[in-house]
């Protein structure tokens, strides 16, 4: 889906303000989840990489980088995914030669290339798939809201220039729960980019803040100075265009989709179509070029982006306690 308008920082109106009790409902029902649940422990540590908003806000590259990170100091993780976008239930594990994003999403698909990686509908039940394939560790990619399972570590992921959008909750704005809840069980906030929209205020003395930003990958050194046309179907497209032009490209066109789109010949016809007419380049996501058939990614360029920390330090002290326990 792609997120109204109205859920934006400063923007929720009047509509905002009619959902409101909508909102509120919401967060009862995720409340009384949390309440009535019991969580179960695994016997290995478990990181959650999450957020507080439904859409994009940087989970999947700071999972990725989390993973890179164990792997160096001899833990080796295992990724948990819902697959969202993807029409497998399993619990199965992610094999590129078997599966397309159609049918275990495409946020899988870029972390089994980094370590082993789980979809299923139910953590619980992925996760001790995973443990019997023999994870030292788990990271679930989403699930912060998911009390199935107990956390060693709780991430909170925040995007500088969205923050908690308008700061209402589902369907008036895009908070899955309140702030000072979601916060109280947070191990840490990683802040991606600067803050534009107050966040540091709002964690300020809740919990430890970790700073990092996106940077345009190894791809921006061929694209700099090309005139491109740019689509993406991720939570927020305007964050990829942005990177487009911190990388030096002559951004001509831009075609926004709604997050984990599943292109149709048409649309990709008609996309290279526009770009051979206007004789640009056409530029898109990783996450978006893995929901592209094979035979129909010819002509289509991709813009990685790399994570880069302010403090490695930080990071590296919060995982210390997870690789203790995990080796």
């Amino acid at each position: 889906m792609k997120a109204p308008a109205f859920w934006s920082p400063g923007k929720a109106g009047v509509l905002g303000a009619l959902l409101s009790p909508l909102g509120m409902l919401y967060s009862y029902g995720t409340m009384a989840r949390q309440f009535f649940s019991k969580p179960w422990q695994c016997p290995v540590p478990v990181i959650c990489i999450g957020n507080l908003i439904a859409g994009g806000a940087g989970k999947t590259p700071v999972a990725i980088d989390l993973a890179r990170r164990l792997l160096a100091r001899g833990v080796t993780p295992h990724m948990i995914s819902r697959g969202y976008g993807g029409t497998e239930k399993g619990p199965l594990k992610v094999s590129t030669d078997q599966y397309d994003a159609r049918l275990v999403g495409d946020e899988p698909l870029l972390l089994s290339k980094v370590a082993p990686t789980w979809v299923g509908e139910g953590r619980r039940a992925t996760c001790r798939s995973a443990l019997a394939g023999g994870a030292m560790c788990m990271i679930l990619d989403d699930g912060y809201q998911d009390p199935s399972v107990s956390k060693t570590l709780s991430l909170v992921i925040v995007d500088g220039g969205y923050g908690f959008g308008n700061g209402h909750m589902i369907p008036a704005g895009p908070l899955r729960e309140s702030v000072s809840r979601g916060l109280s069980r947070a191990s840490a906030v990683i802040l991606l980019g600067d803050d534009t929209t107050g966040v540091i205020d709002q964690i300020a003395g809740r919990c430890p803040l970790i700073r990092a930003r996106l940077e345009p990958g190894a791809e921006a050194a061929g694209l700099a100075g090309q005139a491109v046309s740019a689509f993406a179907g991720i939570g927020r497209p305007e964050k990829f265009f942005a990177t487009l032009r911190q990388a030096g490209c002559d951004v001509r066109d831009t075609r926004a989709f709604a997050d984990h789109h599943n292109y149709t010949r048409a649309e990709l016809e008609a996309l290279k179509s526009n770009a051979t007419r206007d004789g640009v380049q056409l530029v898109t996501t990783t996450k978006d070029f893995v929901r592209i058939p094979p035979e129909a990614r010819d002509g289509i360029a991709v813009l990685s982006v790399d994570l880069v920390w302010e403090n490695e330090d930080e990071i590296n002290t919060l995982l210390g306690p997870v690789v203790h326990d995990a080796s």
